[in-house]
């Protein structure tokens, strides 16, 4: 082989692994740094409710002004709103807080694509992240409203049934809007998952399907007509170790 066409030497091994370990290392540092900037951020927002749907849906949608409703009606109440801060559903949850008496919270994700932040945040906490994104909504909410959605909804609803489902979490109110969207999913939670034994018959009572506004609101404040919005002890303890 000529000088022209000989490969380069490779790299040292011990190099690379050193190079890596440190990079992780940052990396860590990083999420760490999120985790801490977003908890002092949002540690006086409670009670609030978090609110998932479509990025996709438009403001002239009944979607969208059912979700504004919705978010204006529970601001009204004394909850703070949190929402994914970007377009869509998320807009109009931020968008009916903003105009409450309570404050909207939107926590936004740093996309390849990038996202928009939608201009009605009293507080907006920016996250690169999915996981610990995902880690506040649960931590800081005492109710979750779920709208119409597409893949990143359905994620965000069974990752909350989940938890509660586990233990993991706090069990909350989880309220699907817009039956007849949410009809076939559940029918199909009856017929498989229950009807093969995936899941107990009591797991789908963690689901509640209102449409109402006036009645969703007055389903959170049922929940906990006998307690506080704060967590119980035992409670605390089981979203530190979430």
């Amino acid at each position: 082989m000529s000088e022209r066409t000989k490969l380069p030497p490779l790299a040292d091994p011990d190099t690379i692994t050193s190079a890596m370990s440190a990079r992780e290392s940052w990396r860590i540092f990083g999420i760490m740094a999120e985790f801490v900037e977003a908890t002092e951020r949002l540690a006086a927002i409670r009670p609030a409710v978090s609110i998932f749907g479509s990025a996709r849906i438009k403001p002239e949608s009944p979607y969208y002004q059912l979700t504004e409703e919705i978010a204006r009606k529970l601001s009204d109440a004394g909850f703070s709103v949190i929402s994914g801060g970007g377009p869509g559903i998320m807009e109009a949850a931020n968008k009916g807080a903003y105009h409450g008496k309570s404050p909207s919270i939107g926590l936004n994700i740093q996309l390849p694509h990038e996202q928009m932040a939608n201009p009605y945040q009293d507080i907006s906490q920016s996250f690169r992240h999915f996981f610990a994104r995902k880690f506040m909504f649960v931590k800081f909410a005492s109710a979750y409203v779920v709208m119409p959605g597409g893949f990143g909804t359905l994620d965000e609803v069974l990752e909350a049934l989940t938890l509660i489902q586990t233990g993991k979490s706090r069990k909350i109110p989880l309220i699907l809007v817009h039956e007849p969207f949410w009809r076939g999913l559940l029918e199909w939670f009856k017929d498989r998952l229950v009807g093969e034994g995936m899941v107990s018959p009591d797991d789908l009572d963690l689901i509640q399907v209102i449409d109402e506004p006036d009645q969703i609101v007055e389903a959170i404040f049922k929940h906990y007509e006998t307690r506080g919005f704060a967590p119980l002890p035992d409670e605390r303890e089981m979203l530190l170790n979430l």
